[in-house]
């Protein structure tokens, strides 16, 4: 029996361990989902071993911290009914914390650094009611004050680091790159696009043309259930693996990328590893917006106030079945691919939900409501009162949602839901229902027939 403390930790230097690939991509939120998704692609493209990643964290250090003495491998856990399975993952060629701007600047300068690839959360973008860039928040003020003192100075938002970046690579005189989003919104590519341009006009009136001639902003869709890390993964891939790995990844087997964009710098073969290259990314976007992370949030809040802790659980729930259901035919109705095709993808929902290994945690989803809602349940609410249809399933994810404003259910993580929160601890229900809708969607808590389908839903969540 091999003693813990000889148990050879994760490296390179171990037998059958791939190189690191050259970098030619730059990754900005490296955590488990770009892991198990963009990072499993590319060493899964046939040219992986000319696509090396630099991964960024995201406000913690924490994965630089396991990954870097691991030289940027990791384990993945495939987990599916049937048990699990084990892969080596050699993509992140470099891991760093985010704080470390300089080596994100010289990575930028690099004419063979084809692409910035971007999973930090819908909230990172910082975008006002327009839809344009905030620039009126206190991290985007103190980010110009930073970069028109020296072009070279940290900053802290994802606006300024994608233009700090393309001012470096400016001034390097590289050529052209994409930035490609991989983070659950609608558009991405665009959001992108309007973010940068806008702090990009703040900051130099000359940057804008530059970067209009000089960057590809892409756009993806992308789908795979990845739980955070256990210390019950680590123990298990110590004992299936023979090596200590400080950050393995779990996740199920189904995934899935569409991507649309120019590219003028190359990129992976990720179509020959499953990834699906498309000219219009939007009609699968809705989809996988609204029918998993639609139902995803409806099951983090109404799941959990009915004391469930993981999405297997709560799809078990025959009353949270029955709500995510009638929020799919809702949806549904609204969307444009085949009714065949969404059909089958429901169908796959289901199974995937219901995996009692992928271990899904209700209390992870439920973050940042106050801007996932925006994407995930509010374009059917408008499409349902629009046609004039009372949408209950939707319904059913406000009043989750509201009660958990109200300390039900999981706790509240989500830096933009001061405003909400109040609201919905403003007073007794009838009152705070409609506060809730209005903060949501002006004028919403003015529907009698919504507000009072909300309130329906709210006695139906709560009684056991």
């Amino acid at each position: 029996m091999i003693e813990a403390n000889e148990v050879p930790r994760l490296s390179r230097s171990l037998p059958d361990t791939p190189a690191a690939a050259p970098v030619r991509m730059v990754h900005l939120g490296v955590g488990n989902f770009h892991r198990a998704h963009q990072a499993w692609y590319t060493t899964h493209s046939p040219d992986a071993d000319q696509w090396g990643i630099a991964g960024f964290t995201g406000r913690r250090r924490d994965t630089a911290d396991a990954l870097a003495p691991q030289d940027g491998l990791y384990t993945l856990i495939t987990r599916s009914a049937e048990g699990d399975t084990f892969e080596l993952i050699g993509a992140l060629s470099a891991v760093h914390a985010a704080g470390d701007h300089e080596a994100y600047l010289e990575y930028l300068s690099r004419a063979e650094v084809a692409m910035i690839t971007i999973t930090v959360t819908e909230a990172a973008y910082l975008r006002g009611a327009d839809g344009h860039l905030d620039a009126g928040l206190d991290v985007i003020v103190s980010d110009l004050e930073a970069l028109r003192s020296g072009p070279r100075n940290p900053v802290a938002s994802l606006p300024a680091r994608l233009v700090a970046g393309l001012v470096a690579r400016r001034t390097s005189g590289a050529s052209a790159l994409t930035i490609l989003s991989c983070d659950n919104l609608p558009e991405n590519g665009a959001v992108t696009q309007t973010v940068v341009q806008d702090f990009a006009a703040l900051l130099d009136e000359t940057l804008g043309d530059w970067i209009d001639s000089h960057v590809d902003f892409a756009t993806s869709m992308v789908d795979r259930i990845t739980p955070g890390t256990t210390d019950e993964d680590r123990a298990l891939v110590q004992q299936a693996c023979g090596y200590l790995d400080a950050y393995p990844v779990a996740t199920e087997p189904f995934s899935e990328w569409v991507i649309s964009g120019g590219f003028p710098a190359g990129r992976p073969r990720w179509e020959e590893a499953g990834a699906a290259i498309v000219a219009e990314v939007e009609p699968f976007e809705q989809r996988k917006l609204w029918l998993l992370n639609g139902s995803h949030s409806m099951l983090a809040y109404a799941g959990s106030i009915r004391g469930h802790s993981t999405i297997d659980e709560a799809i078990a729930d025959p009353g949270c079945r029955s709500w995510v259901e009638m929020f799919w035919d809702e949806a549904s109705r609204n969307l444009t691919l085949p009714a065949a095709d969404i059909a089958k993808y429901r169908e796959a929902l289901l199974a995937r939900f219901s995996n009692p290994r992928a271990g899904d945690q209700l209390a992870r989803i439920a973050a940042d409501g106050s801007t996932k809602l925006l994407v995930r349940t509010l374009p059917t609410i408008r499409a349902e009162r629009a046609a004039g249809r009372v949408p209950i399933g939707c319904a059913t994810t406000i009043a989750a949602w509201i009660l958990h404003l109200r300390g039900l259910g999981a706790p509240v993580k989500d830096l933009g839901a001061d405003a909400a929160q109040q609201a919905a601890n403003s007073g007794e229900l009838p009152e705070a229902v409609p506060a809730v809708l209005d903060v949501l969607e002006p004028g919403l808590g003015r529907d009698k027939e919504f507000v009072d389908a909300v309130l329906r839903q709210v006695d139906a969540i709560t009684a056991q």
